[in-house]
């Protein structure tokens, strides 16, 4: 995914040195790969930038700092950053040579990965900003402009969220009714097929009051629905108002007695932490939205083994089965990686039959490509690349069944869903179900932001159609 961060403010065109400009004549583009993680990053970027007076723009050539805020999760990730600073590159010189000043940056996953390698490969970058130190930006922006070349790469020991600046109440509510907020960063489970403790580094939670704090002023702003985010969410343990560790389950209860907070989310989770008191929150939260995504990433034991998840098929299958139990209607959701170093075609089969058993009514899957720097790159037995698509072709065979099967079985079925924008077409607006599918009615049904009741009309490829039910 990448995505660009629009411009949540106005302002005009601007000409001049940028070191120079009155604040509200600089203009910042941001550029986003990857997860959820990183649009929530680059939302909280924008916001530390907008206090030095920048504001965002989708339009790169009139942007005075550019920041590539990137992804290292999938192949060649490195390489797609370094194509677009060459395109990047030629801007710079061309708005140089009409005397406007241009600051680039690289922040993210690969920043923290190649860090000096960047300033080496792309002579144009000016600075490299990890994922740790994003609250020191504004700083490193005016040292860029004294001409300095930066690389920022090193785990802050303060508390970035303390220092980030929050957002105001009106770029809240530009960004819309639903808004994504970090709870908790990087991992301590060391799979051997990722990146992520590396790039993001030991797993830290927020504590209780901050993220609460975060929370009511995304209410205030008109956001109805929360997500919550973690590269490990589900093993977030913040310190509570009563000095307790609390894990997450309690801070879900916690959140849902937000005024305006109507629904909440969470993603990505781990099965190993699926604890006893986030399932009750599933049974007992009616604004905990039934929708799980759980990755497992293999049906195999021996392939779950090497990828050192510490968990088995079985175990997977058993907790499912708890949690159905607790929330009948909830929809699950995965990660599948096919193609692991050693897997065979019956360790395969193995993934399969566990698709066939749980049923996902969305999931992701990918084939296995080796990450530098992680244990699963150096082991033997790297599986042909024409096996791995003859088998990642099966698989997705049989989520998209199994997806559309789900899609389907809610036509005629009764909802609530919470208006979230405009729709493709006039007359339209387009809001999510509890399971997260888009669902498209007619615009006379509510406002955006408005939660209606719905009856479920018709199902196509991508999305649902609906009517209100008075």
């Amino acid at each position: 995914m990448e995505q660009n961060i629009a411009p949540e403010t106005g302002s005009s065109e601007n000409t001049g040195n940028a070191s120079e400009m009155r604040p509200a004549d600089k203009k910042v583009f941001v550029k986003t790969y990857g997860c959820q993680m990183n649009v929530y990053d680059s939302q909280r970027m924008s916001d530390a930038l907008a206090a030095d007076g920048y504001a965002p723009t989708d339009r790169i050539e009139e942007a005075d700092l550019v920041l590539l805020n990137t992804c290292h999760i999938r192949e060649k990730a490195a390489e797609k950053v370094y194509s677009e600073l060459g395109r990047i590159r030629q801007l710079k010189e061309e708005r140089s040579q009409a005397g406007r000043e241009t600051v680039v940056g690289v922040a993210g996953c690969v920043a923290q990965a190649e860090g000096q390698e960047i300033l080496r490969r792309a002579p144009a970058v000016d600075l490299v900003i990890g994922p740790q130190t994003y609250h020191r930006l504004p700083k490193v922006v005016k040292r860029a402009l004294g001409g300095e070349k930066i690389v920022e790469t090193e785990y802050a020991i303060e508390d970035k969220f303390e220092h980030l600046p929050q957002p105001q109440k009106r770029v809240v509510r530009n960004r819309g009714v639903t808004a994504f907020l970090t709870v908790q960063e990087g991992c301590d489970k060391f799979c051997t097929f990722c990146v992520v403790p590396y790039t993001r580094g030991s797993e830290v939670s927020r504590p209780v009051a901050q993220i609460v704090a975060e929370a009511e002023r995304l209410a205030e702003g008109g956001v109805r629905e929360v997500t919550l985010l973690g590269q490990n969410v589900n093993a977030w343990h913040g310190e509570g108002a009563d000095g307790r560790e609390w894990g997450l389950g309690e801070l879900l209860f916690r959140l849902a007695e937000i005024p305006g907070l109507d629904r909440l989310r969470y993603t990505t989770s781990h099965p190993r932490d699926m604890d006893d008191a986030l399932i009750a929150a599933h049974r007992d939260l009616p604004k905990l939205m039934p929708y799980l995504h759980l990755p497992v990433q293999s049906g195999s034991d021996r392939i779950l083994k090497a990828m050192n998840r510490k968990h088995t098929g079985d175990d997977y299958r058993r907790l499912i089965d708890r949690i159905r139990e607790a929330r009948p209607d909830i929809a699950m959701s995965g990660d599948f990686i096919v193609g692991f170093p050693g897997e065979t075609d019956r360790d395969f089969e193995d993934t399969m039959q566990l698709v066939r058993d749980v049923t996902y009514a969305q999931a992701f899957s990918f084939k296995y490509s080796p990450r530098p720097g992680t244990p699963g790159a150096e082991l033997g037995e790297q599986v042909p690349e024409a096996v791995k698509d003859e088998r990642l072709q099966a698989l997705q065979a049989l989520l998209t069944e199994q997806q559309r099967g789900f899609v389907q079985s809610l036509v005629g079925s009764e909802m609530d869903v919470l208006l979230e924008k405009p729709g493709r077409q006039p007359g339209q607006r387009v809001g999510r179900s509890p399971w997260l599918q888009p669902v498209i009615v007619d615009e006379k049904a509510g406002e955006i932001g408005d939660i209606i009741h719905v009856r479920i009309t018709q199902a196509g490829p991508n999305s649902l159609f609906a009517e209100p039910v008075s």
